[in-house]
């Protein structure tokens, strides 16, 4: 069975016991903006514990939060503006993206809404990376609270009761009177605390999730990319598997004439040009964002070239060629040159219909069509190492340790679970240290923008002022993005 049926159980039962949980304890319950607050005292003994050791280490790792806070600020500034101005400049390329460009991670996202580059993301992944992330946070801002002798009135767990019960959230409220009274630096050490935690438990996890990897998979054959491909002009195209394409439509309605053609056909389509040329394509890439916006802009598509690997229907990893494994780009380039045009290989290959069991695809190779007498195959790699976008670099950072396109068989059955579970505790660590980081006032990074401006202007007034309008602006900014997005969507 499924292990997401299995997974919406666990989602289920958590969320009876959660709805117990607080019915019981209600008198204890105290609702602020949309969450319910349950009041503890739970974990002050440990935190006064770290709080009043080691003052020097942690003076150390104080003034590194405090810069970490500042890094991370003008990041996330830059690359929200960088968004914003994306979605205002781009509107055709928008209407493309599906998913709003604001979106708690909530369980599934990437399934609902078909994010096919981003690992599955279960309610047992939330709820694990909700404690990994949210307990270090607190327990930081607690740890520096207490080295700076602001007084801890309870810790706790915040409940968003509309649905199910079960979006939580981790708390140390402190005495904010003791604290606005202490040092600039004292107020900045203990508000970038919990994202200097944050930066520090993806450092770890990442190294953790390093040397998982390297016990809990092996290089087992190359991936690639895509299929040799060029670009023609969509006017050109005079039949799709064998059905004349209407070109009189013309504009969108040529474009979706031919995605009609493939609609119930087979992954591969052949192309026939008025030139008599054929080429292939898939529907995935017929109906990819950038091509589609390359049809709208120019009249072009991208299509495969007539190599041997698309005609044939090589897909997934290669394994092996003529019985020699393959385990990376080079090991591949090196056997295919060892061939000569003409010849017969037999492939064995890893495809997403028996990602276990070996498929042999028997290929005849071509030659070359730009280099005289060398073998073709028809395939190709993408570099990823620079551009893209910023999930691509994060990607890239979080996997520093695998090879590229190497594909990799997991050592044992629950291999890709736990290296998903660790990968999404990376990523979500880093996204909540920028987020957090916001120069707004819902985020620690509003209060860190204020204290600055105060301690460069020495005035609370101008520092007020300048939180104020940094604030509305961003709400301004997000409404714009959000208009954009939907304008794009729905126009």
């Amino acid at each position: 069975m499924n292990f997401v049926f299995y997974d919406i159980i666990l989602l289920i039962i958590f969320a009876i016991f959660i709805s117990i949980f607080l019915h019981s304890r209600r008198k204890r319950l105290k609702r602020e903006g949309l969450l319910l607050l349950y009041r503890t005292s739970w974990g002050i003994k440990l935190i006064k514990k770290f709080g009043e050791k080691h003052p020097k280490l942690l003076k150390i790792m104080g003034i590194l939060s405090i810069i970490t806070g500042y890094f991370l600020m003008i990041i996330m500034v830059y690359l929200f503006a960088k968004i914003v101005w994306f979605y205002i400049s781009s509107p055709e390329f928008v209407r493309l993206i599906k998913i709003p460009p604001i979106m708690p991670l909530i369980p599934y996202l990437p399934s609902v809404f078909k994010l096919d580059f981003l690992p599955p993301f279960y309610f047992i992944y939330w709820i694990i990376i909700i404690a990994v992330i949210a307990i270090p946070h607190e327990f930081a801002h607690g740890i520096y609270a207490i080295y700076n002798k602001v007084r801890i009135k309870t810790t706790g767990f915040g409940f968003f009761p509309y649905f199910l019960p079960v979006f939580l959230a981790a708390f140390v409220e402190l005495d904010e009177n003791q604290l606005a009274k202490k040092s600039k630096t004292g107020q900045l050490m203990t508000l970038s605390a919990g994202t200097f935690a944050n930066v520090l438990t993806a450092i770890l996890f990442l190294f953790i999730l390093w040397g998982f990897f390297s016990v809990g998979f092996v290089a087992s054959g190359v991936a690639f990319d895509t299929y040799s491909y060029s670009v023609v002009n969509a006017s050109g195209i005079q039949t799709i598997n064998g059905i004349a394409i209407d070109k009189s439509a013309g504009g969108d309605n040529q474009y979706a004439s031919m995605l009609e053609v493939m609609e119930n056909s087979e992954n591969i389509n052949e192309i026939k040009t008025l030139e008599g040329d054929t080429y292939w394509t898939s529907k995935d890439l017929f109906e990819n964002p950038q091509n589609a916006l390359l049809f709208e802009e120019s009249g072009q598509i991208v299509v495969f070239d007539n190599g041997p690997a698309v005609k044939s229907g090589l897909t997934g990893a290669i394994h092996s060629i003529d019985g020699v494994e393959i385990s990376s780009r080079d090991d591949l380039i090196q056997e295919l040159m060892s061939k000569t045009p003409g010849q017969e290989i037999s492939i064995q290959a890893y495809t997403e219909d028996s990602e276990e069991e070996l498929t042999e695809f028997n290929i005849v190779l071509d030659e070359h069509p730009e280099i005289e007498n060398a073998p073709w195959l028809g395939i190709g790699f993408l570099d990823r190492s620079s551009g893209g976008g910023i999930i691509d670099r994060v990607v890239n950072i979080a996997g520093f340790f695998r090879k590229p396109n190497v594909y990799y068989m997991p050592r044992f059955g629950a291999s890709e679970f736990i290296y998903n579970l660790l990968w999404w505790i990376v990523l979500v660590s880093i996204s909540i240290a920028l987020i957090n980081m916001l120069p707004v006032g819902i985020f620690d990074g509003g209060r860190f923008f204020f204290l600055t401006v105060a301690a460069i202007t020495g005035s609370e007034k101008i520092a007020q002022k300048a939180f104020r309008f940094v604030t509305i602006a961003f709400l301004l900014l997000l409404l714009v993005l959000l208009s954009s997005w939907a304008w794009s969507m729905f126009a």
